[in-house]
Order: structure tokens, then C-alpha cells, then sequence
């Protein structure tokens, strides 16, 4: 009986530790970073499937194929309301350009997206960890 207790309780230490660590780490999954500069240089460490289990999926998305295999070689991804400008206001639309599965460019829009000369376009610098 005094065993089962003790090893009861031990479990029930280590459940209460990993609660305890995973509350201190932020339970959720990992976010990123709502400022223009800290949101481009974390994307572009990322793929699609990163992007969208962090984002979730795209407002809008227009994809463009291959003719013959139907491959899906870039995209054209848009968010809204997740960054926000140096005056802490969020930005209405937040578009991925994505090719071959990396964010290549993002802009952030002052607008639904349908306007995409108006905003500030950022080039996303190669991740020299996955060259």
C-alpha cells in the first residue's frame, strides 16, 4: 500500500512539473512576431505547412501551376489583422508571396489586399541553414 502511494505521488509530481513547464513556456504553439521586421525574418525560416499550422490557412490564396504536372510553384497568400505597423496599429492585410515553398517577399497592406502597390514590401533574405 505504501509503495502504490509513493508512486502515486511520484507521478503525480512529474504530471504536475510538465503542467507546470509547459504553462511557463507559453502552453500555445509557438507564435510569431506581430512587428514588421521580427514577422519577416521569422517566415522566412518557414515552409507552408510551418506557415499555415502557425497562421492557419489563408484568407485568400491564388496558386500558380505547373501546365503539365499541376504542381503548385508559387503562391499568393493573404492575412489579415496579424501585424501591426511602428504605431502599434494592425496593418488590414498581411500577403505572402510564397515560391517553392518559402515566403519570398511580404507586404504589408493598408488595405483588403486588392491594392498591393500600396503598402511596404519587405524581400525575405534566404535561411542559409537550409541551403
Amino acid at each position: 500500500m505504501m509503495r502504490a502511494k509513493t508512486w502515486l505521488n511520484g507521478v503525480l509530481a512529474v504530471v504536475c512539473l510538465s503542467l507546470s513547464g509547459a504553462a511557463l513556456a507559453g502552453a500555445t504553439p509557438a507564435k510569431l512576431p506581430e512587428d514588421e521586421q521580427g514577422f519577416v525574418n521569422a517566415v522566412g525560416k518557414l515552409n507552408r505547412a510551418q506557415l499555415i499550422a502557425l497562421l492557419g490557412e489563408p484568407a485568400r490564396a491564388e496558386d500558380v501551376k505547373l501546365k503539365d504536372s499541376g504542381r503548385v510553384v508559387a503562391s499568393i497568400w493573404h492575412y489579415h489583422n496579424i501585424n501591426k505597423d511602428a504605431g502599434g496599429a494592425y496593418y488590414p492585410t498581411t500577403e505572402l508571396d510564397i515560391i517553392d515553398d518559402q515566403v519570398s517577399v511580404v507586404v504589408f497592406l493598408n488595405n483588403d489586399g486588392s491594392d498591393a502597390s500600396a503598402g511596404q514590401s519587405y524581400e525575405v533574405q534566404p535561411d542559409p541553414s537550409g541551403l
